[in-house]
């Protein structure tokens, strides 16, 4: 039998015999009416092609159902994992996740923010880009709607959840100060605020095992394609024939990508065996560092207890959770894992 077909809610309202807010209030939450209603109202649907405009509904609300996501690139292993967690922790929490990705640009991350704004949404989870946000935007978020930072922040009163980067960073140069010769550190361009946290920690934690720092400073500009910088400054550095030891702590994992790729093209051996000639070691643990070749030596983020506290802080921020708002960290500093490989 063919369905009936309604055009609009007040439509579907008179074809059920309910009034529209009973509808409306049905569509926000089944179990709010009457049981006698909500089977009304369920069998009309069942001979209807009826589907209500949940994004015009959300529009003329005070406050909608959606939760921003905003992370610098979506290409970026790290924040996809991220992005995928987060997405099914809120979908779990009853809200409606919208991502935005500003690729590395301030000028999109500033547009992803005021369309958040546009689009009403109940909060946001972010990681800014850091160096070069616009801060403006940030708090006209932040005053319209509760916002939660995670792996990188803005400075200011948002509550913030990322890596301990003092402990992780000296956790594996200390480990492989422990196991072989004391690692030069590669570093990146500092796009947010891990790059001069991760370097900091490696200098002190040098100096505090009787080491001598040893930084590969980064030729490049301000960019996110790492695994290319990696490529191309240890390209340059084996063809210069100055590598200046032969372990190397890089500042994240993609930068480590490229450093193995560049040491495979000139024919080195990356291992801890004897015989190999690099060891190689970084940060992160990236869902495709293990699989890198050799399997990469790294220092593995919370990605669980990050998505956790992070919905968590928004969920009382929003009061959708029995913890009070005021009980929200401002930071939330997690210890990262050490995950050895094969790569050192």
């Amino acid at each position: 039998m063919e369905k009936m077909t309604h055009k609009t809610m007040e439509d579907f309202a008179k074809s059920c015999g309910v009034s529209r807010p009973t509808l409306s209030k049905y569509f926000d939450d089944p179990t709010s009416v009457k049981p006698v209603t909500r089977a009304l109202i369920e069998a009309a649907l069942r001979s209807s092609n009826y589907q209500p405009n949940i994004y015009a509904r959300n529009l003329n609300r005070k406050r909608t159902r959606n939760i921003g996501i905003l992370v610098p690139a979506l290409t970026d292993p790290f924040y996809a994992e991220m992005v995928n967690r987060l997405e099914l922790r809120l979908r779990v929490e009853g809200y409606w996740p919208i991502v935005f990705s500003s690729h590395g640009l301030p000028e999109l991350e500033r547009e992803a923010v005021n369309t958040m704004l546009s689009l009403k949404v109940a909060g946001a989870v972010a990681a800014p880009l850091g160096q070069t946000s616009h801060p403006r935007a940030f708090e006209r978020l932040a005053q319209n709607v509760p916002i939660v930072y995670f792996d990188t922040y803005i400075e200011g009163n948002t509550p913030f959840i990322g890596n301990d980067n003092r402990q992780s960073v000296a956790t594996i140069v200390e480990y492989l100060c422990r196991s072989g010769e004391a690692p030069a550190y590669l570093d990146i361009p500092h796009v947010n605020h891990n790059s001069p946290e991760r370097l900091a920690s490696y200098i002190a934690t040098m100096e505090a095992s009787g080491h001598e720092p040893l930084v590969i400073k980064t030729t490049a500009s301000y960019t996110w394609e790492f695994e290319h910088v990696g490529y191309q400054q240890m390209d340059d550095i084996l063809n210069a024939n100055t590598l200046p030891r032969r372990t190397i702590l890089c500042a994240n994992d993609r930068l480590a990508f490229g450093v193995m790729a560049a040491a495979f093209a000139h024919g080195l051996k990356v291992g801890r065996k004897k015989g190999d000639d690099l060891r190689i070691a970084a940060h992160d643990d990236h869902p495709l560092s293990r699989y890198t070749c050799p399997p990469l030596t790294t220092m593995a983020q919370d990605f669980a207890a990050m998505t956790a506290n992070s919905v968590d802080s928004l969920l009382a921020l929003l009061g959708d959770t029995d913890a009070p708002a005021q009980a929200v960290a401002p930071m939330v500093r997690l210890n990262g894992t050490l995950v050895m490989r094969q790569s050192a």
